[in-house]
C-alpha cells in the first residue's frame, strides 16, 4: 500500500494503561489523513490517558500502535522526540513558559526538534502566529495575554513541524464560549488543509453542531459513533 493513502494513525489490540491499572482494553480504530475526530468520556474514563500514549508519554504495553509513521510498539526512547516532530500537542493548561515571550517560547521547541537556522526559524514562527492571527504577538509575554491568545500560541507552536495530526486535549476546556468557538473554527481552518486532529473534549455544543466522528471511552472501552450508536447528552 503507498504510503500516502495509510492512516495517519491505527491502533490495533491495545491496552491502555494509567499506571499499573488499564483504563481501556480491546483498542480498535484508526484517523485518515486530513480526518476530525472528537474524543469523549467522563472524567477518569481514559482520553488523557490514550493521548498520552499516542505521544509516547505513557507507554504502550500491549497491541500495535502506528502513528505518522512511527510504530510504538518498538519505538526507542531516543525516537521519541522525532515522533514528536510529527504529530503537534495541544493541552488544556497551555505550558508556555512564563518567563519567555511568545517568540522565544516557540524558538525553544524549534531548537529542540532541530532546527538551526535562525533566518528559517524566524520565518516558520512569522508564518504560524500569522495563521493563528497573533502576527503581532511574538515579543508580549503569556501574562499579557489574554487565555484564548494563548491558546492561539500553543496551537502555532503545535503547528511548528507542519504535524501530520493534532492530539488536542480539551483544548477549549478553560475558555470562555465565545473565545472556545473561535478556536475550534482555527481547528477547523487547520483540519481543511490537510492536518488530521484528534479533539478530547467535554463541549457538548460542538458535539451538536458539528457532525464530525466520535470516539467514546466508556466503561473501559472505546466505542465508535461509525459502529455503534454513541449517546452524548449529560453522559461525559
Amino acid at each position: 500500500m503507498d504510503f500516502s493513502t495509510k492512516p495517519v494513525l491505527q491502533v490495533n489490540q491495545a491496552t491502555i494503561f494509567q499506571g499499573v491499572d488499564p483504563v481501556l482494553t480491546n483498542v480498535n480504530f484508526s484517523v485518515e489523513q486530513h480526518e476530525f475526530v472528537f474524543l469523549i468520556g467522563r472524567t477518569g474514563s481514559g482520553k488523557s490517558s490514550l493521548l498520552k500514549t499516542l505521544y509516547a508519554d505513557l507507554p504502550l504495553k500491549s497491541g500495535i500502535v502506528e502513528i505518522a509513521g512511527f510504530n510504538l510498539t518498538t519505538i526507542k526512547t531516543k525516537e521519541v522526540p522525532f515522533l514528536r516532530r510529527k504529530i503537534g500537542i495541544i493541552f488544556q493548561d497551555f505550558q508556555l513558559f512564563g518567563d519567555r515571550s511568545v517568540a522565544e517560547n516557540l524558538a525553544f521547541v524549534m531548537k529542540a526538534t532541530g532546527w538551526t537556522d535562525m533566518e528559517k526559524i524566524k520565518d516558520r514562527m512569522a508564518e504560524v502566529l500569522l495563521l493563528v492571527g497573533l502576527n503581532n504577538a511574538s515579543s508580549k509575554m503569556p501574562h499579557q495575554l489574554s487565555g484564548g491568545e494563548q491558546q492561539r500560541v500553543v496551537i502555532a507552536r503545535a503547528l511548528l513541524n507542519n504535524p501530520s495530526i493534532l492530539l488536542a486535549d480539551e483544548p477549549t476546556g478553560n475558555l470562555d464560549p465565545d473565545v472556545a468557538d473561535g478556536i475550534f473554527r482555527l481547528f477547523q481552518e487547520i483540519n481543511k488543509k490537510g492536518t488530521a486532529i484528534l479533539m478530547a473534549t467535554h463541549n457538548h455544543e460542538l458535539l451538536r453542531k458539528y457532525p464530525y466522528r466520535v470516539l467514546k471511552c466508556e466503561n473501559g472501552l472505546l466505542l465508535d459513533s461509525q459502529t455503534h450508536d454513541v449517546s452524548y447528552g449529560s453522559t461525559f
